[in-house]
């Protein structure tokens, strides 16, 4: 592929109100893409159109080849989500609800099997592998939300607002495993309204009001915009806009 995701000018309205306003890019296969803005700016909308969840009113938008309008539910098969809300079982626990969406990805159980003991090695969550999620912290329930999203091996993962409510530090760890995942060919896209996160991405955009006001690598904005952080590029975009 040229482009794991590409758009054109991907719209989408209710009402009288549009949330997404004739919105175009490309992310490239292993990118790190930040979708930033404030929240209600339409970053969660966008991204339930691109995961097939909501149908576009406007545009074209293709994953992983795929024509999101037309194919939904292939799309759905070949990426992985974890949404801004918690995306696993609280009264189920941490084993059970890796055993629960590998079955949900289609996996063999001996795969699943196999891939449990790696990723309950992995977030050191062995000796809690019995407990109900709901016990856990939220941090160590974000990670594991994640890993749990990458179970089936996509290409193409979609995180919305991931790190939401969770500490600096847990943030940073969060942010690792970002890392790696990009590290074995996985491409990210990342909505966040913490600018500071930025600086992880390769490139981000940042919208506005439904519009996409900028999108450019973090340094070359903060060049653009004479900011010596993205905090600063947002409050100016923000101040233009409004």
């Amino acid at each position: 592929m040229d482009h794991a995701i590409q758009i054109e000018q991907l719209t989408k309205t209710f009402g009288n109100f549009t949330a997404v306003n004739a919105i175009s890019f490309e992310v490239a296969p292993g990118e790190i893409f930040g979708f930033l803005g404030a929240n209600g700016a339409g970053k969660t909308t966008a991204l339930k159109m691109l995961t097939g969840l909501l149908k576009p009113s406007g545009g074209q938008a293709w994953v992983a080849g795929i024509d999101v309008q037309r194919k939904p539910e292939q799309v759905k098969r070949r990426i992985g989500y974890m949404s801004q809300k918690f995306s696993l079982y609280e009264d189920l626990t941490v084993r059970e609800n890796i055993r629960l969406y590998g079955g949900i990805y289609g996996l063999k159980r001996t795969d699943i099997k196999a891939k449990t003991a790696v990723l309950l090695e992995k977030l050191q969550l062995e000796p809690y592998a019995d407990q109900l999620v709901a016990g856990l912290p939220l941090g160590w329930r974000q990670k594991l939300a994640f890993s749990v999203a990458l179970l089936h091996e996509p290409r193409i993962v979609f995180l919305d607002e991931p790190t939401s409510g969770v500490d600096p530090l847990t943030r940073r760890q969060f942010w690792d495993l970002i890392y790696e995942a990009a590290h074995n060919g996985v491409t990210l896209m990342v909505t966040t309204h913490y600018m500071d996160e930025a600086e992880y991405c390769n490139r981000v955009s940042i919208m506005v009001d439904g519009k996409i006001e900028a999108l450019d690598t973090p340094r070359n904005m903060k060049k653009t915009f004479a900011a010596e952080d993205m905090d600063e590029v947002f409050r100016k975009l923000a101040r233009s806009g409004s």
